[in-house]
């Protein structure tokens, strides 16, 4: 069985946000394909089951991992062992290199278990007010100026279409990204702005570009959703 793993968007939530049935899983489980083995070691050891993490095995999951090797670590899995994947914030699978594992794990005929937990996408998207029949997320948008500017014009036209879009930024680029968008998009665009979400500060607020323009929250270092509608 391989189990998909939630695990915390803030610290110190642990106990709060994820489900008993997270719990037992991990209580039961000895090897794990993780985003970011430090991570998944302290989500692990926060839950507080009485697992020995040094005896834990550890397979990291990257952008750059081949189909063959995730083959590789699974034939080296006793078999009948449970195994867990887990994303370095929320839900592994969506956004997240783990699923390359998943897809892996389905060709070869090992049933997947998806466990529910926080996802920031869809927290998000709960709390802005937005149309949740028709959505799109698109990550991380382009680096270039030029480029970044053409993908948040092109957003905002799919968002006049009743379709909201949801996408971020590197938590240390979210200043500057906000920026763009409000010197991009039309004063009575919709813009709702996520921030930390589940955590003890979080941050959840929806309005118009122009009233955005009067008082600007400071992202920085904060992990961030922004969601689009018009």
């Amino acid at each position: 069985m391989l189990y998909l793993i939630p695990t915390v968007l803030a610290p110190e939530t642990s106990q709060s946000v994820l489900s008993p049935q997270i719990k037992e899983v991990v209580s039961t489980t000895d090897y794990y394909f993780v985003e970011n083995i430090r991570t998944a070691r302290r989500c692990i050891s926060d839950l507080k089951v009485g697992k020995v993490i040094d005896n834990l095995h550890f397979y990291e999951v990257h952008k750059d991992t081949s189909s063959d090797q995730i083959k590789k670590y699974l034939k080296e899995i006793p078999a009948g062992e449970p195994i867990g994947v887990m994303s370095e914030a929320g839900c592994p699978g969506v956004a997240d290199p783990g699923a390359l594992a998943v897809k892996v794990a389905h060709e070869m005929g090992i049933k997947v278990c998806p466990l529910v937990g926080p996802s920031s996408i869809l927290l998000a998207l709960m709390a802005s007010g937005f149309s949740g029949q028709s959505f799109i997320f698109h990550g991380y948008l382009p680096i270039d100026k030029a480029q970044k500017l053409k993908a948040i014009r092109s957003l905002e036209s799919a968002a006049m279409k009743q379709q909201t879009q949801i996408f971020m930024e590197t938590p240390f680029r979210n200043n500057p990204f906000l920026d763009d968008l409000l010197a991009t998009c039309n004063p009575s665009t919709l813009l709702c702005i996520a921030c930390n979400v589940t955590g003890s500060d979080e941050f959840i607020q929806t309005k118009t570009i122009a009233d955005w323009k009067k008082n600007k929250p400071d992202l920085h270092k904060k992990p961030t959703m922004f969601l689009m509608y018009a």
